[in-house]
């Protein structure tokens, strides 16, 4: 699966999950999708109610709030996303624990070089994740 997201909604992750370091910043995607290719259209930016740099959980609140919005504006939710604030791109075992939709695009972001923070995406099904083509345009 290749994951389109526009430059302009990767920068604003990048600001968002800076700012609220040293926790781990979270949200949601939504966009359209075909056999080949998911879109972003729409990035959500989330509370993490865990306040914490090891883990992440959603707002229920607003959480359901993005969806309700997804639904108004005709787009499929396509996964989430949060920030890794020192550590690589990549699932933790927590974060491949937690994956309970194979359907799902998981965007990790790491801020371990503050500079040249890296975003991946991830297919994560039967405890296993599988790094997706993230196409920043």
């Amino acid at each position: 699966m290749k994951v389109y997201i526009k430059e302009d909604d990767f920068n604003q992750i990048v600001d968002f999950a800076k700012a609220r370091v040293p926790e781990e910043a979270c949200g949601l995607i939504a966009g359209t999708q075909t056999e080949e290719e998911k879109r972003i259209e729409k990035v959500y930016f989330l509370t993490n109610i865990d306040h914490t740099s090891e883990h992440f959980s959603l707002d229920p609140a607003e959480q359901l709030n993005a969806v309700k919005d997804m639904r108004r504006l005709g787009y499929k939710p396509l996964g989430n996303w949060h920030s890794h604030p020192q550590t690589p791109s990549r699932p933790s075992a927590e974060d491949i624990r937690l994956a309970y939709d194979s359907t799902a695009s998981y965007l990790i972001l790491s801020l371990a070089d503050a500079d040249n923070p890296v975003l991946n995406s991830f297919h994560v099904e039967n405890g296993s994740a599988e790094k997706e083509e993230l196409v920043i345009q």
